[in-house]
């Protein structure tokens, strides 16, 4: 079971408030804590991120012991980090799974696996063989995304190809629900102040208190899960 806090843009900007979010993601029972290259990236927005900022943020998720994780948006931001690190692991955002389906394949054959967002694609036109070594993670690019809107949730994970969810609703119901379904990848936005209203991220976010919950009682709700299937 991986639990992923999405940090995002949820650094309003602050460096020293992005190292704060790995240490509390850590905390909290993250297995990884992943950051956005490429979305608002520009020198002068909120997330503009250079070659020392990207080793400041590897540091930091080697000392903390999480493992980092990257979601990539352009062909740059993908140059950027691989002229620093080579990660195993991708995660590609929704928007360049819709829009660039060739960085998409160039990024999966430099890394043993990438984990895919869906949020803006038709669920059921996904070519979910496209990719031999692809996780998908369904999605509704909707911030929040009210849970009395969803549509066409997972019944099934395992049988349906997604891998996990990538949770913007409020609370944590719907990602105990997708748990429940099979989902082995639960990823959520992550924050030390829901009411920051420096970005939209904030309000659907989980607060270090709510993530360890959701990384506690998920996990023994999965190996329970689990166990029930051996003893049928």
């Amino acid at each position: 079971m991986k639990f992923i806090a999405e940090i995002g843009l949820n650094h309003n900007g602050s460096i020293g408030l992005l190292i704060e979010l790995i240490r509390q993601a850590s905390l909290s029972g993250a297995t990884m804590a992943k950051f956005q290259l490429g979305w608002r990236d520009k020198i002068d927005e909120i997330n503009h991120l250079d070659e020392n900022s990207l080793r400041l943020i590897l540091k930091a998720c080697e000392y903390y012991k999480i493992t980092p994780l990257f979601s990539i948006f352009h062909k740059k931001a993908w140059e950027l980090l691989s002229s620093i690190t080579r990660p195993s692991l991708v995660k590609i955002a929704s928007r360049t799974y819709l829009q660039d389906k060739n960085l998409v394949k160039e990024i999966s054959k430099e890394v043993d696996q990438i984990i895919i967002s869906t949020g803006m694609s038709d669920k059921d036109k996904i070519n979910f063989k496209e990719f031999d070594n692809a996780h998908f993670l369904w999605c509704k690019s909707e911030y929040p995304h009210y849970t009395f809107d969803i549509e066409k949730f997972p019944q099934n994970f395992n049988t349906q190809n997604f891998s996990g969810l990538s949770d913007h609703s409020l609370g944590l119901s719907l990602s105990f629900l997708a748990i429940a379904r099979g989902a082995s990848i639960i990823e959520r936005h992550f924050t030390l102040d829901k009411s920051d209203q420096t970005i939209r991220d904030h309000a659907l976010s989980s607060t270090p208190e709510e993530f360890s919950l959701l990384t506690k009682e998920g996990l023994e709700l999965h190996n329970l899960i689990n166990s029930l299937k051996k003893n049928e």
